[in-house]
């Protein structure tokens, strides 16, 4: 194994002192131009690469920004990531990301390696519904933003999109299109966004004068694909078949557009079908899905941004802080599978 080069290792080639190399590395505007060139040059010829972790030990800090989504198999998250890391970027910083699996007990434990690696704070889509586990994030006093949820308090900021309204707009637009039996693929109903597209849901029904139980809810324990298409499965087996679908997400949205076309359903024609996210996917489908489209990479770039100014806050004592709710408005945005007459 190839020996690691050191700080004094460059020092020694570039014929100065140790202190003459950190300051080319972090304060390079001290050193003489000559001096400095020569130093590069030898961190160059050496392949020199300096030590993070140690210089998070000195400092007591990492220039790492955590993030911890529910599903990176989603391009929603996908594209939450890309606005933060953008912003993240800007300032300095790395993000760490990773996917809690909507799983309570890996959201526990990606907190607790935040925690370990001490990033200077965390943007976190909660997996936990009671809030538990972000109440134990806290005594470690890293600062963290909450995404795609509305913040309960006013003990931390967050940036998320009106669900009840996208859940409304949903079921809105098959309403005037006719349908009066509408179900609804809900995904995990103990999720907040999940609880929230359902209330919409339930309002533009109420709007219209009709009854809650227009709306058949198909309750899945994911949010993917897979449960999307045992979903539509269900579907097909109910004797009074709803003539369209809102579903909360795309994912799930699509697996019940390829079990109607499994079973030779006809979509629109048969059964009306609109999704939530508006993914790059849900344009390039089989038929062009219609969708609540949510703003996913502004939501990471303003949740980053509040982050960012919270950790400013924090460095500099006597420094304010307000935290924020920032609700960021959906759009419909209607498509081949959901424009049949009725």
């Amino acid at each position: 194994m190839a020996q690691s080069v050191g700080i004094k290792d460059v020092a020694r080639v570039a014929g100065v002192s140790v202190g003459t190399v950190s300051n080319v590395i972090n304060r390079p505007a001290t050193v003489a131009e000559e001096t400095r060139a020569r130093v590069l040059a030898a961190i160059d010829r050496l392949g020199y690469v300096r030590s993070e972790s140690a210089r998070q030990l000195r400092a007591g800090r990492s220039r790492i920004m955590g993030l911890l989504v529910l599903d990176m198999g989603n391009p929603f998250f996908v594209d939450v990531a890309r606005g933060a890391e953008r912003a993240a970027r800007d300032a300095g910083l790395g993000v760490m990301v990773c996917n809690s699996a909507q799983s309570p007990s890996e959201e526990a434990e990606y907190l607790s390696l935040f925690a370990e690696q001490r990033v200077r704070g965390v943007l976190l889509t909660p997996a936990e519904a009671t809030g538990r586990t972000v109440e134990g994030f806290r005594r470690h006093d890293i600062p963290f933003v909450l995404v795609d949820r509305v913040a309960e308090g006013a003990t931390e900021c967050s940036v998320s999109v009106d669900d009840v309204n996208g859940g409304a707009l949903a079921v809105r637009h098959l309403v005037d299109a006719g349908h009066r039996r509408i179900a609804y693929v809900s995904g995990p109903p103990a999720l907040n966004q999940v609880k929230d597209r359902r209330q919409g849901a339930l309002r533009a029904l109420a709007e219209a004068g009709l009854p809650g139980s227009a709306l058949h809810e198909l309750p899945t324990e994911r949010l993917d694909v897979a449960a999307g298409r045992d979903a539509g499965a269900r579907l097909l087996g109910l004797a009074d078949r709803p003539t369209a679908v809102f579903c909360a997400n795309d994912l799930l949205a699509l697996g019940v557009l390829q079990s109607m076309y499994a079973a030779g359903v006809r979509v629109p024609e048969d059964v009306a079908i609109v999704g939530y996210d508006d993914i790059e996917f849900a344009a390039a489908a089989a038929v062009p899905l219609t969708s609540v489209r949510q703003p996913a990479v502004t939501m990471g770039a303003l949740a980053a941004g509040l982050l960012l100014e919270e950790i400013a806050a924090a460095d500099h004592p006597g420094t304010a802080h307000e935290h924020r709710r920032v609700v960021l408005q959906p759009e419909l945005v209607v498509r081949g599978s959901s424009l049949g007459p009725r």
